[in-house]
Formats: C-alpha cells, sequence, structure tokens
C-alpha cells in the first residue's frame, strides 16, 4: 500500500468526515447503483442513450 494512502486514513481518522458529508456520499452512490440496476434490467430508454461515434470513439 503506498504511504500517502496510510496518512490519508490517518487524517481521516482524526478528523471524520460531518454526518452530512456521509450522507451525501450514500445518496450519490445509491443513485449510481440505481441508474446500473435499470440499465442492467433494460428499462434504460433509448432516448437517453448516446449513438455510436465510429470505430475509434472520437
Amino acid at each position: 500500500m503506498n504511504p500517502r494512502w496510510l496518512l490519508r486514513m490517518s487524517q481521516w481518522a482524526r478528523n471524520p468526515p460531518s454526518m452530512g458529508r456521509v450522507i451525501l456520499g450514500a445518496i450519490v452512490i445509491g443513485l449510481c447503483l440505481l441508474i446500473a440496476g435499470i440499465e442492467w434490467l433494460g428499462l434504460w430508454p433509448d432516448w437517453l442513450t448516446l449513438p455510436a461515434r465510429g470505430k475509434r470513439g472520437f
């Protein structure tokens, strides 16, 4: 593990994020999982899907 990550974890242990930030992060993760689940089930509407842009993707 990179020593920079160990320093970051120690800072988080000393100064944990506020409850509002934790709730915000949980909401964002929940929305991402909801969108991924809708797409996985095949319920994502076609008008929200971008058309393919060619072989290279540019």
